[in-house]
């Protein structure tokens, strides 16, 4: 099975549509279509189902998709890398961030190394801790940002300056909204929404006994989409400072916890890597940094 390959199959994934994907990929339909008949002749599965005017995956072709997808990404991971060893001035940084707004610290080194080196691209993936965490092993990321504590027989890491502090986000005329901190017993029987990582590794300890007094409405991985369903009063929202608008304007507040509950953010990447000569001068700066600032 080539790189090659599997990047027409995803063309023709993405485009559902065989002269579609022929026209993007500079071939003829003819030639697509066979390159296509040996991929499922040497997997052994039908890939696509063909209909009149479109292409749609089977459920074998969708499971190769999801891998095909990582691969391609790996292979051109690999040649960047490779590229940029002749690069003094450039290269590719791939990071896997969580929500938070401490990735200010992230994004001002980032600008500080672009300037010593303008050429540099990087890209971010943002999601939970098992979504960064996963492409991170897969070697997809350089880094990934974690709000967690990480595994230390996995990863090697460096703490941010600065934690998060939790809070209870809600319409700006709720009753809750005149009390100046949210205490357990002032969530009790409320429909909360929260990130499941939280819920049951941060919340647990802060709630104590009265954990099982609280009710989780429904949880989210993105903090804003909370946000609409509290605005809509579906529900509170417990979530990071400063990652919600809460001006005048917004119609929503935000509550810090008592006691005070905070979470620590940590750059993470895979113990023994072996990283590009531009990660590894990224890794070297954020070290020197983040050690001044703590």
């Amino acid at each position: 099975m080539e790189i090659r390959t599997l990047r027409y199959f995803l063309a023709v994934a993405r485009e559902e549509n065989m002269t579609r994907a022929a026209e993007t990929l500079h071939l003829s339909q003819p030639a697509l279509s066979k390159q296509l008949k040996s991929l499922e002749e040497e997997l052994g599965k039908k890939l696509f189902t063909r209909h009149s005017f479109s292409i749609k995956l089977t459920e074998e072709g969708i499971l190769l998709r999801n891998r095909a997808e990582d691969l391609v990404n790996m292979a051109d991971k690999i040649e960047q890398e490779f590229i940029s060893l002749d690069e003094v001035t450039g290269g590719d940084l791939y990071f896997g961030l969580a929500e938070s707004y401490q990735i200010r610290f992230l994004a001002g080194e980032i600008k500080t190394f672009k300037e010593k080196y303008p050429d540099i691209k990087y890209h971010i993936t943002s999601g939970d801790t098992e979504q960064v965490a996963e492409k991170l092993d897969k070697g997809l990321l350089d880094f990934a940002v974690l709000a967690e504590i990480p595994n230390p027989e996995k990863y090697e890491s460096i703490v941010f300056p600065e934690a998060d502090t939790w809070g209870l986000v809600m319409p700006a005329k709720d009753p809750l909204a005149k009390k100046k901190a949210i205490r357990v017993d002032d969530l009790t029987g409320l429909p909360l929404f929260c990130s499941e990582q939280a819920w049951e590794k941060d919340f647990p300890a802060w709630a104590k006994d009265k954990m099982n007094k609280l009710h989780l409405e429904g949880s989210f991985k993105l903090s804003y989409n909370g946000s609409i369903f509290a605005k809509e009063k579906l529900g509170y929202l417990l979530t990071f400072d400063k990652l919600i608008d809460t001006s005048p304007a917004s119609g929503l507040v935000f509550r810090p916890l008592s006691p005070k509950l905070e979470t620590n953010l940590y750059l993470i990447w895979k113990k023994y890597q072996t990283f590009s000569p531009i990660a590894e001068r990224f890794l070297s700066q954020i070290r020197s940094v983040f050690s001044e600032q703590k």
